[in-house]
């Protein structure tokens, strides 16, 4: 393994954990998993999302500082690779989405001071799939404060992530995840390993599942 700390990333059901959880079987790495659960104002963001936007976000970035603070603090001699399935910024990313601009600058200012304090990912494994494919994996793990989100709402974040890939040219596998299936067909998982097994420049590299 050429790397000692991989992100997953991606959409609502986009398949992010899943293909965390079998690729830290797979080279025996630690794992890192977003807590959404423990968040208790994702139901009322569903539900009302004009008031319950910021404490949802602050919320979330906290539990997701802490999380990745330890991995600075604690480090493992058994196990040289880390994997977690989402990325610091994606707090940033889901704010500019859903506070306003008054609540957005303030939460900036505090998103800029825990950043520099984590360690970054030496690269980003982006699952990319359409909105359909989308809405089709959320009914199926039917959570059911997520069944009625809008198709624009989930549009949106993919555009954010896009343009945020591009602009900061990070060092990131591109997979078209539109019909994927890691769980079940081992060709798409091994495509992931095969991608994982060589070297990049920074930039994003486009990669096709048989």
């Amino acid at each position: 393994m050429k790397y000692t700390f991989i992100t997953i990333e991606g959409n609502i059901g986009a398949g992010k954990t899943t293909l965390a959880h079998l690729l830290s079987r797979h080279y025996n790495a630690r794992l890192v998993l977003e807590q959404f659960a423990d968040n208790p104002f994702l139901p009322k963001f569903y539900e009302n999302p004009q008031q319950f936007a910021f404490p949802l976000e602050l919320f979330f970035m906290a539990e997701r500082f802490k999380q990745l603070k330890e991995l600075i603090q604690q480090k493992d001699l058994f196990q040289s690779l880390t994997i977690t399935d989402y990325l610091f910024t994606k707090c940033l990313l889901f704010a500019k989405i859903n506070l306003t601009e008054d609540e957005f600058r303030l939460y900036q200012r505090i998103f800029d001071i825990m950043y520099q304090q984590l360690m970054q990912p030496e690269i980003l494994i982006y699952l990319h799939s359409p909105v359909s494919k989308l809405q089709l994996n959320i009914k199926k793990r039917n959570r059911s404060y997520e069944q009625n989100i809008p198709d624009e709402y989930l549009f949106n974040i993919q555009e954010t992530y896009t343009h945020y890939i591009k602009q900061h040219n990070i060092k990131t596998l591109y997979v078209d995840a539109s019909n994927a299936d890691f769980l079940d067909n081992k060709k798409h998982f091994n495509a992931i390993l095969d991608a994982l097994d060589k070297e990049y420049p920074d930039g994003q590299h486009f990669i096709s599942l048989p």
